[in-house]
C-alpha cells in the first residue's frame, strides 16, 4: 500500500461494490483488479462470508475502495445473515459491479433493480468467459437497455483493461468534482483559525481525521490556517492584525470558543462542516431544532462511524447525553451504535444524532438520513446537537445562510407564540 493510499481517508474514496451469486468469481475479480490476493478464492461456493474491503489508487480516477460481498443467493440461517450484510453494502456503494458467470436470471435482475431504485450506476461483469462464453443474446439485451457490459476472465486477466475503462466512464461526477470542506468559506489568501483541544480524548501524538482534512482542504485552496487550543484562543486572536475569515472549533469547547471569538467573526465547528460535506445541512439543522420537541423518557439513537474504544468522558456516550438531558430537563434513553451498523426499525426513536462521519462516505450518510425521514424521525449530527443544547445554534450556523435563516425563523416563531 502506497503512502498516498494510506493518506486518503476511506470516507473520501469512491466506493465500488462487487455483487453477484456465489461462486461467480467476485473475489477473483477483486484480486485481479487490485493485483493482490486480498480475498480468499475457492471453488467452494460461499467462501466470502463478510464484505472484504480493499483501498487502492485506480489511476487516473484516484483513490477508490472496492468492497467484495457474499453471494446474494446464500442459503440457510447463516446464509441469510450474509445476504443481509451484502444488501447493507448498497447503502455506501457509489458504483456497483454486478458479476455473473454462465447464468443471467432473477438474482442478477434484482441486483440491477436495487441499483436503479437507489440510483447507483452499475456495470455488468460477465465473468469466467474462458469456461463458458457469455451468451450473445444476454449481452445484446443488456446493452440495448443502456447497461454497460464487460466480458472478463479474472483468472486469465481477460477483459480487465475494459473493466477499468468502464469504471472510469461510470464514476459519479460528484466524485470527480470533490466538494470543499471549508475552503469556500475562507477564500484564497485568507485566514482560518482552528481550535483543537488537547485533552484525554485527543489521540496521542496526532490530530483527528476531521482536523487533518480541514487543514489539507485549506492548503489545497491556497488559504491559511492557525491551529490553537481553546485556552490560547483569546491571546492568539489579540495578536492578529486583522480578524480571521472563520473560526472552526471542536464542538466540545463550543461555549468557551464562542465567548472568546468576537461576534463579528463567523464561527462553526468541525462536525458542522462535515454535516454539510457528508449529508444535508438544512435537513440536519431541522433535526437539531427538533430537540425542542423532546420530552423526558424519549429514546435517542447515537450513531458513531468509527469503532473507537470509549473513555470516561466519551462525547457520544457521556457528553451529548448529558447536554441533551440538561436541555430537556429530564431523563432520556440513549442507544449507541458504531461502524456501518444501522437499525432497520427506527420507529422507537424520537431523534437520531450522527457523528461527523469522517470515516463514512456521503452516500451512506444520505442513506441513513433518508431512512430516518421515511420513518419520520428527525436526524441531526454531533455538532448541531451540541450547539442547540448549549443555546448557540444560530451563532454556529452563521457561515451558512440557508441553515442560519431556518434557525432564525424557528426562533421568531417561538417568540411570536409567547
Amino acid at each position: 500500500m502506497s503512502t498516498r493510499e494510506l493518506a486518503t481517508p476511506r470516507g473520501l474514496r469512491l466506493h465500488i461494490g462487487i455483487f453477484g451469486r456465489r461462486n461467480v468469481g467476485k473475489s477473483s475479480l477483486l484480486n485481479a483488479i487490485v493485483r493482490q490476493d486480498v480475498a480468499v478464492v475457492s471453488p467452494v461456493a460461499g467462501t466470502t462470508t463478510d464484505p472484504v474491503e480493499k483501498a487502492m489508487e485506480l489511476l487516473p480516477l484516484g483513490p477508490v475502495l472496492f468492497i467484495d460481498t457474499a453471494g446474494v443467493d446464500d442459503e440457510g440461517a447463516l446464509g441469510e445473515l450474509r445476504v443481509q450484510r451484502t444488501r447493507a453494502v448498497f447503502a455506501r456503494t457509489e458504483l456497483a459491479l454486478i458479476a455473473a458467470a454462465g447464468t443471467w436470471g432473477a438474482f442478477e435482475e434484482q441486483l440491477l433493480e436495487i441499483c436503479a431504485e437507489q440510483k447507483i450506476p452499475a456495470i455488468v461483469v460477465l465473468n469466467k468467459v474462458d469456461l463458458e462464453p457469455a451468451r450473445a443474446a444476454t449481452t445484446a439485451e443488456l446493452r440495448q437497455r443502456g447497461i454497460a457490459v464487460v466480458e472478463t476472465s479474472a483468472t486469465q486477466g481477460k477483459g480487465l483493461p475494459e473493466l477499468r475503462q468502464a469504471i472510469l466512464a461510470h464514476a459519479p461526477t460528484d466524485f470527480l468534482e470533490p466538494r470543499a470542506v471549508v475552503a469556500d468559506l475562507v477564500g484564497p489568501g485568507e485566514l482560518a483559525v482552528l481550535v483543537v483541544p488537547i485533552d484525554k480524548e485527543a489521540p496521542k501524538g496526532r490530530l483527528i481525521l476531521p482536523q487533518v482534512q480541514v487543514i489539507r482542504d485549506l492548503l489545497d485552496h491556497d488559504a491559511m490556517c492557525v491551529v490553537t487550543k481553546e485556552r490560547e484562543l483569546a491571546a492568539m486572536l489579540g495578536r492578529l492584525r486583522t480578524p480571521p475569515r472563520l473560526v472552526v472549533t471542536d464542538s466540545q469547547v463550543f461555549l468557551k470558543v464562542a465567548a472568546d471569538t468576537p461576534p463579528e467573526v463567523p464561527l462553526t465547528s468541525f462536525s458542522i462542516l462535515f454535516a454539510r460535506l457528508k449529508g444535508d445541512l438544512t435537513v440536519q439543522t431541522e433535526g437539531a431544532l427538533a430537540i425542542d420537541d423532546l420530552r423526558p423518557g424519549d429514546r435517542i439513537l447515537v450513531a458513531e462511524a468509527c469503532a473507537h474504544h470509549p473513555i470516561g468522558e466519551d462525547i457520544g456516550r457521556v457528553k451529548i447525553p448529558r447536554w441533551l438531558t440538561q436541555y430537556v430537563g429530564g431523563r432520556l434513553e440513549f442507544d449507541t451504535i458504531q461502524g456501518h451498523d444501522f437499525p432497520s426499525d427506527l420507529g422507537r426513536y424520537r431523534l437520531i444524532v450522527q457523528c461527523g462521519s469522517c470515516t463514512l462516505n456521503r452516500r451512506e450518510v444520505l442513506a441513513r438520513l433518508m431512512k430516518a425521514r421515511a420513518a419520520g424521525v428527525p436526524f441531526t449530527n454531533y455538532g448541531l446537537a451540541i450547539a442547540r443544547s448549549l443555546g448557540i445554534l444560530s451563532r454556529a450556523l452563521q457561515p451558512f445562510p440557508a441553515a442560519h435563516a431556518l434557525v432564525e425563523s424557528h426562533e421568531q416563531g417561538r417568540r411570536d407564540s409567547h
